[in-house]
């Protein structure tokens, strides 16, 4: 929770959103101070605040705090008080920091005094010991400032079915705890005046926006279920709700912001007599409106730095027969074709599948164009594409390059949540601290995901036939005659028809490994058949059935031959140079 709030402070700060030079802390229920020490691990805390405090209702835990912070030498003002009355104004009068000039609901104060909020706000397992949460939650609500952020991490058990229909959660991956789970971590922390029943956070969750959450398990004192929660004033979202859902459907419809009402006068005169204007609005739209009108908060992506991410549907069945991963690490298909039959401008829209994100990513790079829509039915893709993008904007070129260029680096975890989290949405944040192995296992990163499948059937199909040196010879050959010499080797091995017809051409290997959907696969087997030179009847299923496997194993042939013979894989197709080794070169 700490390194996440730290890492939304410091993209903060370059933002410049506070009304004073440096931020001010509260830490609620900060017991020892623990939390605050922690904290230098990613901030220089005595620098970084202007203020810092320590609220807690015990006296002996204070005590213990101000020694601790006399030993480090830092100025905290721990204060021993109900964390319902706490006010900084209380505290504030002597300390050079600015009081705000807006009003935040909820924050009951006198009028006659300048009233201060904190930048930040955090909770360390307190939440969960409090016995009037309701109004402790209420109260933080008033005291955090208008861009203020607040940190929560606590135990908790719930089941998936008290979250149902809640969009504005930011995403349940891992949230739910199975039925023995909830009766004996309740039990348990029952014994020691520990409340873990969901309504504490569920309330928080309604109070704040969500701007990271995650589902997590201490397997190390036995999967003790825990969560970390990042949220926002809500209120200062919907002050600009107006603004932000024109903008976000906007960019969804490709409609300009307030233009709908006058280009229905424009298209009215043209559209026949009983026709009635369509009015087309975006998913992220949709919901929004729906949570508005319920007074709930908006869906998670729209508290985000950036909102890039389109709110979807988790739990629709269209995003969740993908099982939570990638069937792409990687793109097949070559951008530069796609750059000389389409010319993209600069002044062009693209609407394109996410696939790996890197052929879109390739157009913004070398066109520039308008907008670009990145669609995807599964989720999982588009967390891939927003990893790639956030690594572009916060990572060095020596860490994007060791990400995915090699496929591995052993500091992915520290980056994801210190320099990436600010940049990503709460679900796909969710995705990739549950997936952090796949760049710090001893295989790469392109070992997983669908596409990993086919790049470990290769080599160990090398590793047991004993052509692997041939493999790294095709891959560095200097020429096409050179390549196409190997070639001629390898093809009996990757080009085996006992291997295609046990693997290669089932459904299951096309779809799991090659990503070919049954739709694609069938439009495959019907090119075949059509062929006039197959010359088969294509009237009946049968028919179909029979003759799939023989469709199947011309397409792969007619695919990786020209592949080897035309093009020079050490050169030209980084694509299938990526497939054989696992990894790009800097070429």
């Amino acid at each position: 929770m700490l390194a996440l709030a730290a890492a939304q402070l410091r993209f903060q700060a370059r933002q410049r959103v506070w009304s004073q030079s440096r931020p001010i802390w509260v830490d609620i229920g900060g017991g020892t101070g623990y939390n605050i020490e922690a904290m230098h691990a990613y901030l220089d805390v005595p620098n970084f605040f202007s203020s810092v405090f320590l609220v807690d209702l015990s006296p002996s835990l204070c005590e213990v705090a101000r020694k601790r912070f006399e030993r480090l030498g830092w100025n905290i003002k721990v204060v021993c008080e109900d964390a319902r009355t706490f006010r900084l104004e209380h505290h504030l009068q002597d300390v050079d920091a600015t009081p705000s000039t807006q009003a935040v609901t909820g924050y009951a104060s006198n009028p006659s005094k300048a009233i201060y909020h904190a930048d930040l706000i955090t909770m360390s397992y307190s939440l969960s010991m409090i016995p009037d949460y309701y109004n402790v939650v209420d109260s933080l609500v008033g005291l955090l400032a208008p861009s203020g952020i607040v940190g929560v991490v606590d135990f908790y058990v719930q089941s998936i079915v008290e979250t149902t229909g809640r969009n504005y959660m930011g995403g349940s991956f891992n949230r739910h705890v199975n039925w023995l789970g909830r009766v004996f971590w309740r039990a348990w922390f029952d014994c020691d005046r520990v409340s873990l029943e969901g309504a504490r956070r569920d309330y928080l969750e309604y109070r704040f926006g969500t701007k990271k959450i995650l589902n997590k398990r201490n397997y190390l004192l036995g999967g003790i279920p825990y969560y970390v929660f990042l949220g926002c004033h809500c209120e200062r979202v919907f002050a600009r709700t107006q603004e932000l859902l024109e903008t976000v459907d906007a960019s969804c419809t490709e409609s300009p912001p307030l233009s709908p009402a006058e280009g229905q006068d424009l298209m009215l005169p043209l559209l026949p007599e009983p026709a009635l204007p369509i009015e087309v609005r975006s998913k992220a739209y949709q919901s929004a409106i729906i949570n508005l009108s319920s007074n709930l908060p908006l869906p998670s992506t729209f508290y985000q730095n950036s909102q890039a991410r389109i709110h979807y549907d988790e739990h629709l069945k269209k995003h969740t027969e993908f099982d939570n991963d990638y069937l792409y690490a990687f793109t097949w298909e070559d951008p530069r074709a796609d750059q000389r039959l389409l010319q993209i401008k600069d002044s062009d829209t693209i609407l394109c599948l996410t696939s790996a994100g890197d052929n879109l990513l390739e157009y913004l790079i070398t066109a520039n164009p308008r907008r670009i829509h990145a669609v995807d039915l599964n989720p999982s893709q588009n967390h891939l594409l927003e990893l790639k993008i956030a690594a572009f904007q916060a990572l060095p070129y020596a860490d994007v390059w060791k990400m995915f260029g090699e496929g591995h680096h052993l500091g992915f975890g520290k980056l994801l949540v210190d320099k990436l989290s600010s940049h990503m949405s709460s679900q796909a944040l969710q995705f990739w601290v549950n997936n952090t192995r796949r760049f710090t296992s001893s295989t790469t990163f392109y070992d997983y995901g669908g596409s990993g499948h086919s790049i470990k059937l290769i080599r160990w199909l090398a590793k047991l036939s004993g052509l692997g040196q041939a493999v790294r010879r095709l891959c560095i050959a200097k020429t096409r005659i050179e390549q196409r010499e190997i070639w001629s080797r390898l093809r009996p091995l990757i080009l085996s028809r006992p291997l295609h017809w046990a693997l290669v051409s089932t459904g299951w290997f096309l779809w799991k490994a090659a990503g070919v959907p049954a739709n694609q696969r069938q439009m495959i087997l019907r090119d075949t058949l059509d062929s006039p030179l197959h010359g088969v009847d294509t009237s009946s299923h049968g028919q179909l059935t029979d003759a799939s496997g023989e469709a199947m194993w011309d397409y792969i042939v007619n695919t990786l031959d020209p592949i080897a013979r035309e093009t020079l894989l050490s050169e030209e197709n980084y694509h299938y140079l990526l497939t054989l080794t696992g990894r790009y070169t800097r070429r």
